[in-house]
């Protein structure tokens, strides 16, 4: 396995600082003017746009990328297809801000902007990325890890986003933007098939029933056998399978009204695999002699690259879920917009793991763990916009949810015994409002505020404890803001500071252990933070080159993370609370660069400085001594100081993509997309779970109609075979304190290749 430890030269820092990329690169003339803001989204596509022109929903209205004063970046969708994402958890591939950390099921991973995430196992607990779809917020992490067909684009706004986009948005979001209806006919279609057992297809179809109706139908499929072999049975695992179903349906009763209504379902299943790749000799399984490594994973062969496993309990999930949205956006007081956005998702997961991670015939071989997620949403936001080419310009909006989740969970027989079951329920009610005013041509400024009272519930019943039962309430109010300052100095170019705050919200830690101590401690206090950014967009002739750079500094005050508290009888005990703060501050750059009408060059470098400054009581990691920090009674560390786990110092996307005229009707494709990421901690400061440097080479070439309504592409991911590993896991207290690493490995994990095929009329 390459170990990447040395820092990029100074040559490809300067290369790639000269033609960092905003993620989306537009296909026609230079020359068309920049579309005015409107106070709704607008049908244009991201490819449909001039060069540089890229179109967000950042503030819940179509703006120009180069014109909101926020840390924005726009992934669109063939951008996706070259760098080999076509799953959620890959995203982070190809927006250097942003890490998915994978688990051994959805709900327990964790994603990550600009080094804050949130890392904690109970339900109820937020993530401190939102993940929205089509604006409609999901309800919790696990529904976001699925394919990702049918995307128009995808919006990662960095920083706090609380004061538009509510509590679960304290270290930024991400936006999937869908497809919709259009007024003709238009027809899509993707496959794929890899050299080693992916196959997938998505369809697309939309067009108009009527005048005044129109209609998109999507459905998609994806089988992965997955890059690990389980010895014991013979099977891959470390797959996946899905399927995806999307509707929408537009209704245009008068030039001023729209109702839109929008149908999802998902079905899929994945298989997990976690290979053992560092192990020490006298590791033996729960400390008993005689189960050794040869014994307990006959047929493995431990080692850096290792890709086999040995379980006799098949670790997998299986989901399901639905749901839909109802907007509607109608022209009221002359300009005025009124939108509303109704939304419902239910959903539902079963996970099942091999906790022992062996195939030992004895008790301690057949510890498993067989759990499930349930969970409800309703939400309802309205919003009233004025028109957006005014001087003074504003959103006034309400927003209500209710949310609702159950987890049931079973683990033993042998060892860490757990059987209980938990709900946590919330309600919250919001108001908030944003204006932005052009005091002179050149000089805007942006206010903003947010409101929201919250009601957070739950129940806990541990069965393994005699049916203990608890269970609590907590009521908050809260406030949010943010402000901005834009000049822009030639139409090309402009600066800007925004300054900000965030909010996480309350919660309790409904996790194997809740007891007694827990209930009488309460709810875990709400997160905060205060974000100051200064911006700089730039585009040079005829916006054919397109520069940008965020300097960002972000304070985090009461975080939520596992520490150890003392509780009110006198006695200490692990689990998730507030514990002090943290700061994270860097650079980010993006741009794209159209050196002619057939070559284009983009990229984006973060260089990122996350650290604690107060985490005094950090839990220990396992093999810790006091020499190596872990001290006290109950023992523990002092993280103050130390740099926030899944935060790369330095993370970079750089892509080309040349097409050359081959006939009057054909054109070929090369494509090159190459990331790097500096190393990083999956667990402060544990040696064991330190991943170093890498990097990834993925490369395509093809051939593609003169009008795009066909292409095919053949492609190579992961050129150089580099290994590295997308989560580390320290199991050595399975193995008698001894060291006892495990993998999550990436889907390009190994070099492979495939053929995409594209069809667009």
């Amino acid at each position: 396995m390459l170990n990447y430890r040395t820092t990029v030269s100074s040559a490809a820092i300067a290369a790639i600082l000269a033609l960092s990329a905003s993620p989306a690169l537009a296909q026609t003339a230079p020359d068309a003017t920049p579309p005015a803001d409107t106070a709704t989204a607008p049908a244009t596509t991201v490819d449909e746009v001039a060069v540089g022109d890229i179109i967000v929903t950042a503030n819940k209205r179509a703006e120009n990328i180069q014109s909101v004063p926020l840390a924005v970046s726009v992934i669109a969708p063939a951008q996706l297809a070259v760098a080999g994402v076509r799953n959620f958890a890959d995203l982070g591939k190809i927006a250097p801000s942003l890490i998915v950390r994978p688990a051994e099921q959805p709900q327990n991973s964790n994603i990550s902007l600009r080094g804050v995430g949130t890392l904690a196992f109970g339900i109820g607990v937020e993530s401190s990325v939102a993940v929205l779809v089509d604006e409609v917020p999901v309800p919790l992490t696990a529904r976001a890890f699925t394919d990702l067909p049918d995307i128009e684009r995808i919006e990662v706004l960095r920083g706090p986003q609380s004061t538009l986009y509510g509590k679960s948005a304290s270290a930024g979001l991400v936006n999937l933007i869908t497809r919709d209806p259009t007024d003709t006919l238009h027809v899509r279609a993707n496959a794929v098939v890899t050299s080693d057992q992916e196959r997938g297809a998505n369809v697309s179809v939309s067009g108009p029933l009527s005048p005044d109706v129109g209609y998109v139908f999507s459905a998609a499929y994806n089988f992965w056998d997955g890059n690990v072999h389980n010895v014991f049975d013979d099977k891959q695992v470390s797959g996946r399978e899905a399927v995806n179903v999307r509707g929408k349906l537009r209704w245009k009763p008068t030039d001023d009204a729209s109702i839109t209504l929008s149908l999802n379902y998902v079905n899929g299943n994945t298989d997990v695999g976690r290979p053992f790749i560092h192990i020490a000799p006298g590791a033996r399984l729960r400390g008993v002699a005689t189960l050794d490594p040869a014994t307990v994973f006959p047929g493995v062969t431990i080692s850096p690259d290792n890709q086999d496993i040995s379980n006799n309990f098949d670790s997998r999930t299986k989901y399901q879920g639905g749901g839909g949205y109802l907007r509607g956006e109608f022209g009221v007081f002359g300009e005025m917009n009124l939108i509303s956005i109704s939304s419902y998702d239910r959903y539902h997961l079963d996970d099942y793991l091999d906790q022992d991670d062996t195939s030992s015939t004895t008790t301690y071989g057949n510890n498993n763990q067989i759990g499930s997620f349930d969970s409800e949403q309703f939400t309802q936001e309205l919003r009233l916009q004025s028109p957006g080419d005014k001087p003074f310009r504003y959103t006034v909006g309400a927003y209500a949810a209710t949310n609702s989740f159950e987890r049931a969970f079973v683990r033993g027989p042998a060892f860490s015994i757990a059987n209980w079951d938990a709900t946590s329920k919330s309600r919250q009610v919001a108001g908030f409002v944003q204006a932005d005013w052009t005091v002179y041509p050149g000089l805007t400024l942006t206010g903003g505020g947010r409101v929201q009272n919250e009601r957070v519930s739950y129940t806990f019943v541990d069965h393994a404890a005699g049916n203990a039962a608890f269970s609590g309430k907590a009521y908050d109010t809260a406030g949010t803001y943010r402000g901005s300052v834009r000049y822009e100095f030639t139409p090309t170019v402009s600066g800007f500071f925004t300054y900000s705050t965030g909010y996480k919200g309350q919660t309790y830690d409904l996790t194997t252990g809740f007891n007694q101590n827990r209930a009488l401690a309460g709810p875990i206090r709400p997160e905060r933070s205060r974000d100051k950014e200064l911006g700089l967009r730039t585009q040079f002739f005829g916006r054919r080159l397109t520069l940008n750079v965020t300097l960002f500094d972000t304070d985090y005050d009461n975080l939520q993370a596992q520490t150890i508290e003392t509780l009110p009888d006198g006695t200490s005990n692990y689990r998730l609370t507030n514990v002090g703060g943290l700061n994270t501050r860097g650079i980010e750059f993006e741009g794209s660069a159209t050196l002619a009408s057939d070559l284009t060059l983009g990229g984006s470098v973060t260089y990122l400085d996350a650290k604690y400054t107060s985490f005094g009581t950090a839990q220990c990691y396992p093999l810790q001594t006091a020499a190596l920090g872990c001290t006290g009674t109950p023992t523990r560390q002092n993280l103050t100081g130390t740099r926030v786990p899944q935060a790369p110092e330095w993370k970079f996307n750089v892509n080309a993509d040349y097409s050359p005229r081959l006939t009057d009707t054909l054109r070929g494709v090369a494509q090159v997309n190459w990331q790097y990421q500096s190393s990083l901690y999956y667990a402060a400061r544990d040696p064991e779970t330190f991943q170093p440097a890498f990097h990834i080479v993925n490369v395509g070439l093809g051939i593609r109609d003169e009008d795009r309504r066909w292409e095919v592409v053949g492609f190579v991911n992961n050129l150089f075979d580099q290994q590295y590993y997308s989560s580390l896991v320290n199991t050595a207290g399975n193995f008698g304190n001894q060291i006892a690493t495990q993998a999550l490995l990436p889907r390009d994990f190994r070099r492979y290749g495939g053929v995409r095929l594209a069809l667009n009329f």
